[in-house]
């Protein structure tokens, strides 16, 4: 079975934070391809956005989402990133569609201060989750509901997982492709990538 994984992006949406996970799924799926040809591939990553037209990320890298999230197809396992995410906040129809998500998909997860945004849905309240280090503070102040775990790299409670900044997507998303498809997987895809994944102690 093809899971499919949607990433959501806007304008500066940080780079690694959606990138990350897109490099761990999609080569998730190579890897495995190479020693299955005859089966499907684990994963289909789509980039997901609420405007149509080019995003533009931090930095100033230009990007073209694969669909609005209107259009978007069946949705097994969501990323939400980070970046500046204040704006998005204030999207009515994105919290709306993310709690409805909530409801369907497998996992929901966040990287960085996308952990926010799940907050503002509602999914995280009376959860244990984290975000990025600089805005620890912050979260705990806008969400009081949440219980904010600092120094780990993610926090996973049941289908909600949310992971620490940056960087710390990748790792998540390691763990994600280790509870769907096995550890052997997830091991294969970081050698596959060069990347040292970090487990939670």
């Amino acid at each position: 079975m093809t899971r499919t994984v949607g990433i959501y992006i806007f304008n500066e949406v940080e780079v690694l934070d959606f990138a990350g996970p897109y490099e761990v799924f999609s080569t998730a799926s190579r890897v495995h391809q190479r020693s299955h040809p005859q089966e499907e591939i684990p994963y289909s990553v789509q980039l997901i956005a609420t405007q149509s037209g080019a995003i533009k990320a931090r930095g100033g890298m230009r990007l073209l989402p694969d669909c609005h999230h209107s259009q978007s197809s069946h949705i097994d396992v969501l990323i939400v990133p980070g970046g500046l995410i204040e704006r998005e906040l204030e999207r009515q129809e994105l919290i709306g569609w993310i709690r409805s998500l909530s409801q369907s998909a497998e996992i929901i997860a966040s990287v960085c201060t996308g952990a926010f945004i799940l907050a503002k849905a509602g999914l995280l309240e009376g959860l244990s989750a984290t975000t990025h280090w600089e805005d620890i503070e912050e979260f705990s102040l806008m969400f009081p509901e949440v219980k904010v775990t600092k120094n780990r790299r993610w926090v996973e409670e049941g289908h909600i997982l949310t992971s620490a900044g940056i960087s710390a997507g990748i790792d998540m998303s390691l763990h994600i492709v280790s509870m769907l498809e096995g550890k052997d997987l997830a091991e294969l895809t970081a050698r596959q990538m060069e990347y040292r994944w970090q487990e939670n102690s």
